[in-house]
């Protein structure tokens, strides 16, 4: 079952805050949570899983969240958390400052940094959907994303807009899917996002300009993303499609800890796993999919995959497909 329904009207006026507390620790992150409202706290969330990505959607008056270093070091699930703001205010303090945000915005956090947030809204009706998206499914440098951490972002135009209307439309949407389309969305959530802060790093008016080496290390990531079907794909065309050397390339992404051929290798073997997992493909051969992300000697893919991932590519197929029976 996707969807996941949780109330605190279902206990004694004065238990409901209590309730949402570990309600709220078991379905996002360990925080320390307070409220004007904790005498009778009336709340509502409904979660929509999508195996390690989610959406929840929110319905709940005030509520102060702190989240400090000795919480992130005793449980930190490394992930992005976006909130499409539907009504409602709120403030914010995280990497990039504070900031005050309302309807209209999409607002982004770090689980691995510290946070304090004030959220005002209405307990009657749905103020925010939140999607939590792993880190790793983001490709792209944590030095680059975080001073976006924080910051409202308009979601009237743009990637932002397209972003803001897939959470909206999965938020209504939610009750419609069935576990097969689970991995197909959770990969097009984290693609979408992807692609909303690439956006975001180029876009002044939202975050304040930064070096050229960081707007090169977003750029060339999203090339790769754009072209990891293209058997030509390799570090050179990477560098000559951005008219920067191939040792810049290889100087940009040894600051991150890896290599231009490293991150190509990587991002195709992740679309594999992807694929490999969801239902809709089943009909498609190891090799096709493998081939599908320039991936086109089968026996050199197998030995990538196990390195990766601990088990040859068509053994995570079948217990994938294993674990959808049994939910």
């Amino acid at each position: 079952m996707l969807v996941t329904e949780f109330t605190t009207e279902v206990v004694a006026a004065s238990e409901r805050f209590a309730l949402w507390e570990a309600i709220a620790e078991r379905s996002h992150l360990r925080n320390v949570l307070r409220s004007e409202e904790e005498g009778d706290f009336r709340a509502r969330m409904r979660l929509l899983s999508l195996g390690e990505a989610q959406l929840s959607a929110l319905a709940l008056p005030h509520l102060d969240v702190l989240r400090t270093p000795r919480l992130i070091r005793q449980s930190d699930p490394e992930v992005y958390l976006v909130q499409c703001v539907f009504s409602g205010s709120g403030r914010l303090t995280q990497t990039a400052g504070t900031h005050e945000y309302g309807p209209g915005h999409l607002v982004m956090v770090d689980s691995s940094a510290p946070m304090d947030v004030t959220i005002r809204a209405m307990p009657g009706q749905w103020s925010s959907v939140v999607a939590t998206v792993p880190r790793a499914w983001v490709p792209l440098p944590e030095r680059v994303v975080r001073p976006l951490m924080g910051v409202p972002i308009p979601s009237c135009s743009g990637m932002a807009a397209v972003f803001g209307r897939w959470v909206t439309d999965l938020h209504h949407r939610a009750h419609e899917f069935t576990p097969g389309d689970a991995p197909t969305l959770a990969t097009v959530t984290a693609d979408l996002l992807t692609s909303l802060v690439g956006r975001c790093m180029d876009a002044e008016h939202v975050v304040p300009p930064e070096a050229r080496r960081s707007t090169l290390r977003v750029e060339t990531r999203k090339f790769v993303e754009r072209n990891l079907g293209d058997l030509r794909l390799s570090p050179q065309t990477v560098a000559d499609a951005h008219h920067i050397s191939l040792r810049l390339l290889q100087q940009l992404f040894a600051e991150d800890g890896t290599s231009p051929a490293a991150w190509i290798r990587h991002r195709r073997l992740e679309r594999c796993r992807a694929d490999l997992a969801d239902p809709h493909l089943a009909g498609y051969s190891v090799r096709a999919v493998a081939a599908r992300w320039g991936l086109t000697d089968p026996a050199h893919f197998s030995r990538l995959f196990r390195a990766a991932y601990g088990l040859p590519p068509r053994d995570y197929r079948h217990r994938q497909q294993r674990r959808r029976r049994r939910t």
